[in-house]
């Protein structure tokens, strides 16, 4: 609608300014120095939905960081949309690779650079100002509610208890997610489903303090070397993960499905150009894409022992510490998975050195129905601003909170990610393109039209 276009494009700026408002707190949810951050973040969101007309917000503490809850209801006889986002960031370490402060956003090459631009609250804040689009010119078609909470990024361990003793609050029609990517503005794409995560620690301990290297090595056992091989049992030379049970559950993809996938553009050359590497790398038998959307994954998301700073010092440690996350297709379990990898990582564990693995977070696997109403709805939206029918595709990373809001709210899930899975995201120099931002603002609203049409 031309009055939608009019309105963002005399506001534009303003928009833009104050997302880089909410772009310079600090809010680090897995931080205990940042809990204040988090608190005026979820103050300062409060405030941006204020201003853009919606009808009731409210901030509900929790054992953990507060959720902030705003409502726009115009008739109650209409569809409600629940926007789900998140504004709690990953840490921005490691702090030297930054080409920019993290909290200190900078625009360049039609970009914005901060932690959170794309993960999400660039992302989120697209859906408050498409709400203040539609308030202002009166074209709202649907209520619209949202939740917007503070632990995504460390697994959500207290929306579970919100949601559940808030399900009148929370009651809609359909639940709308962007914190997922697409493959491009030239190439539109919409995720129909996100893979779920197993999160585990483990500490190996070898002696009772760290030893001279000289006067102990190669007659004790060194935590490192034993960690080091036991992560390196968990594949073999194809790449496929070999802790027994690990694939039990995994549903095959269908001839059918893979080659819809293949169907998604993908430039094999210019994605390793992207990352700087020279090839890629996986599970033999697959293409990247379905590496990263079909099949389950375990990667080391870190590793250390001993001593790493400046200059040398020989040492034997005394203990090692790895953390491993897996990622899970439909049909795995979240529960089950941890349970096999805490197991796995205690059996193998040698002679003269201790295991301890523990449980971090986890969540499961999510498929969105192509056939609903509401993606029929996120189709036509995304073809009404594109010119282009969008392209579903299988997301690699995790929402945990998506099979939770489907057992306690019974709320089909729709995503409309606006990122582009280059943005860095959980790296150094996050980004978020300004035409992504200012394309997903515009796209927005046709959702709402056409699910009040289509419902």
């Amino acid at each position: 609608m031309q009055a939608w276009k009019d309105y963002q494009e005399k506001n534009k700026e303003r928009f833009l300014n104050e997302l880089l408002e909410l772009l310079r707190i600090p809010s680090i949810s897995a931080k205990s120095e940042n809990v204040k951050d988090m608190g005026d973040c979820a103050e300062a969101v409060k405030q941006k939905f204020l201003e853009a007309g919606v009808d009731k917000v409210e901030i509900f503490p929790t054992e953990g960081h507060p959720i902030v809850y705003a409502e726009k209801i115009i008739d109650a006889s209409k569809p409600t949309v629940l926007v789900y986002g998140h504004y709690d960031v990953q840490p921005a370490d490691p702090l030297n690779l930054w080409h920019s402060g993290p909290f200190e956003p900078v625009i360049k090459d039609g970009k914005i650079f901060a932690r959170g631009s794309a993960d999400d609250k660039g992302q989120f804040y697209m859906h408050v100002k498409a709400l203040e689009i539609m308030s202002k010119t009166n074209s709202l078609t649907t209520n619209i509610k949202f939740i917007i909470e503070g632990e995504e990024e460390i697994g959500s361990p207290n929306l579970a208890k919100f949601v559940a003793s808030h399900k009148e609050l929370l009651k809609a029609d359909v639940i709308l997610i962007s914190d997922t990517s697409m493959i491009s503005l030239e190439n539109p794409s919409i995720d129909i489903g996100v893979r779920g995560l197993s999160y585990i620690e483990v500490e190996v301990t070898g002696p009772n303090r760290d030893l001279h290297s000289g006067v102990y090595g190669g007659a004790v056992a060194n935590p490192i070397t034993v960690l080091a091989k036991m992560i390196a049992s968990c594949h073999d030379e194809n790449n496929h993960i070999t802790i027994p049970n690990f694939y039990d559950d995994v549903i095959e993809s269908t001839v059918a499905e893979r080659k819809l996938m293949a169907e998604a553009p993908f430039d094999e050359k210019e994605y390793e150009k992207d990352l700087g590497i020279h090839a890629v790398w996986g599970e033999k038998g697959y293409s990247t894409n379905e590496r990263t959307g079909i099949r389950p994954t375990l990667e080391l998301n870190g590793i250390w022992g001993g001593y790493t700073s400046e200059g040398a010092k020989t040492v034997l440690p005394s203990k090692a510490h790895a953390k491993i996350s897996a990622r899970l297709v439909p049909n795995q379990s979240s529960q089950k998975i941890t349970d096999i990898l805490l197991k796995y990582f205690k059996s193998i564990a040698p002679e003269g050195v201790t295991v301890k693995a523990e449980e971090h977070h986890g969540g499961e696997p999510y498929m969105t129905p192509i056939d609903s109403t509401a993606y029929k709805a996120a189709e036509k939206a995304i073809e009404a601003t594109f010119n282009k029918r969008p392209i579903p595709v299988r997301g690699g990373g995790s929402i945990p909170i998506c099979a939770l809001f489907e057992k306690e709210l019974s709320l089909k899930i729709v995503f409309m990610g606006f990122g582009l899975d280059s943005d860095n995201l959980h790296s150094p120099n996050e980004k978020f393109d300004l035409a992504n931002f200012y394309k997903g603002i515009e796209t927005i609203p046709y959702f709402h039209k056409y699910f009040a049409e289509m419902s």
